[in-house]
């Protein structure tokens, strides 16, 4: 369940620096550079085109910011030999960086026991909302139930936008608040669909007496596959259909360098998506226009400050630096890791509520935390199955795929609340405000929160400051 490996052309820029990455309008080497890739590969701008991207952008000096991004390229059109083609890139006068993306998956928990059930959905779906524990309040839950009796608490006028590979809003409890894909081609996997329905499920299924109820259920979810267009261009459509104070949720992590092989179960390795230069540059393009990016940390086990992660791989260009290591070369995005449940949850014990989880990566740059075990929500069918997907439950949506939606529920609630009043809506207040408040991260054995952070879990009432 992947999406496909993805050749990204950076080309050089000279000017002056803007931001980490120094880019500059280039079109003739472009143009030169075109020439000389394989037949039927054509290199397709991330951002652009240069007359309409200022406009885009917030800012006084539109122009030069939008320099930092029109020298980011994907390579289309071809499937095999992606690395020699690389290599060869990197010859080229124009060229300062091209590397081969090893292709994405959703962050879902490894070694799910989830079976679908076989049996006929009843007539009548029942009210699953007593097992989303995760709605309950602080220190368990996020306090959504509480939200919800506030003006504005159920996400009201909050836009989101979901980026993974494919989603069933045909399903039952997903007939409301959904503006359906808006972009790219969603895979034809069961796996990828399964996956976005839970997804929209967490923060948007609908209210109504049956099934289960989003965090968020007035927010308006839409969706965009990075099938066909690649992860940055995927946030980019993303980022360009929203506005300031709305959400972009990244459910995608990749083999990192420590183990630069996809397709493990366990997903040992796996990082979030911004390490690499196109997807960082998206990220950092959409909290330039004010949209709030909640990001999956990945499901590699790994300490996103150990040093590895400081070394620059060959095809990266020379201004590329760590974005794990924050500050002047920071995405922008609020980073989720995976917490465990309250232990009987669904009659299971993962560890100590809100402990990091085995699978789930941690570091300082990782912000917040949500359940990475045992959530509620559309999908699967191992909590209610048959033969139509419309009809479909489960009890163990997991990974840093069902924490970063819990975090993205908790902060459309809590924009809904405050839209009105004072507020912060920033991207960077946003993700202040969730390290800032919170129930703590607890130790687990071996898993001391002092050095394996991944944060507090959302509390909207402790959000809001009431």
């Amino acid at each position: 369940m992947r999406s496909p490996a993805e050749l990204i052309v950076v080309t050089h820029g000279a000017a002056r620096p803007i931001g980490p990455i120094a880019l500059r309008d280039n079109a003739a080497g472009r143009s030169h550079l075109a020439a000389s890739l394989p037949g039927g590969a054509r290199l397709s701008p991330i951002f652009g085109p240069a007359d309409r991207l200022p406009g885009r952008l917030r800012g006084t000096d539109q122009e030069a910011v939008a320099a930092q991004y029109l020298n980011y390229f994907a390579v289309l059109g071809i499937a095999d030999d992606l690395e020699s083609v690389a290599e060869e890139l990197r010859a080229h006068d124009a060229v300062a960086g091209a590397y081969v993306k090893p292709p994405a998956e959703p962050p879902i928990a490894p070694l799910s026991t989830a079976v679908r059930s076989a049996a006929a959905a009843p007539p009548v779906t029942p009210s699953f909302q007593a097992r989303q524990g995760y709605l309950d309040t602080a220190p368990n839950g996020i306090d959504a139930r509480w939200a919800w009796t506030r003006p504005g608490g159920r996400g009201t006028g909050v836009r989101v936008i979901d980026i993974e590979g494919a989603w069933r809003f045909t399903h039952e409890d997903l007939s409301q608040n959904q503006g359906g894909v808006i972009g790219g081609e969603p895979s034809a996997e069961e796996g990828w669909r399964n996956h976005g329905t839970a997804v929209a499920g967490e923060i948007s299924g609908d209210i109504n007496t049956f099934g289960i109820t989003g965090i968020a259920p007035e927010a308006t979810i839409r969706a965009v596959s990075v099938f066909g267009p690649g992860s940055a261009t995927a946030i980019r459509t993303a980022a360009d259909a929203l506005s300031a104070g709305d959400i972009i949720l990244i459910e995608l992590h990749r083999p990192g360098p420590r183990r630069n092989y996809q397709g493990r179960a366990d997903q040992l390795g796996y990082i979030a998506i911004e390490w690499w230069p196109d997807d960082l540059a998206a990220i950092r393009y959409a909290t330039a226009r004010g949209v709030i990016v909640v990001e999956a940390a990945g499901n590699g086990g790994e300490d996103l400050d150990a040093a590895l992660y400081d070394a620059r791989p060959s095809g990266f260009p020379d201004s590329w630096r760590n974005p794990f290591r924050g500050d002047a070369d920071d995405s922008g995005a609020v980073l989720v890791g995976a917490g465990a449940p309250p232990p009987g949850t669904h009659g299971n014990d993962h560890g100590p509520a809100r402990s990091r989880l085995a699978f789930s990566n941690y570091g300082s740059r990782v912000d917040t935390q949500g359940w990475g075990r045992e959530v509620t929500t559309t999908g699967y069918g191992d909590l209610q199955g048959g033969g139509d997907e419309d009809y479909w439950y489960t009890d163990e949506f997991s990974g840093t795929s069902s924490a970063s939606p819990i975090v993205v529920g908790a902060v459309a609630c809590y924009l809904g609340i405050t839209a009105t009043s004072f507020g912060m809506h920033e991207p960077a207040q946003v993700r202040e405000l969730l390290r800032a408040t919170g129930s703590p991260q607890t130790d687990a054995v071996g898993r001391p929160a002092t050095t394996q952070r991944i944060g507090n879990l959302p509390d909207i009432r402790a959000m809001v400051g009431e």
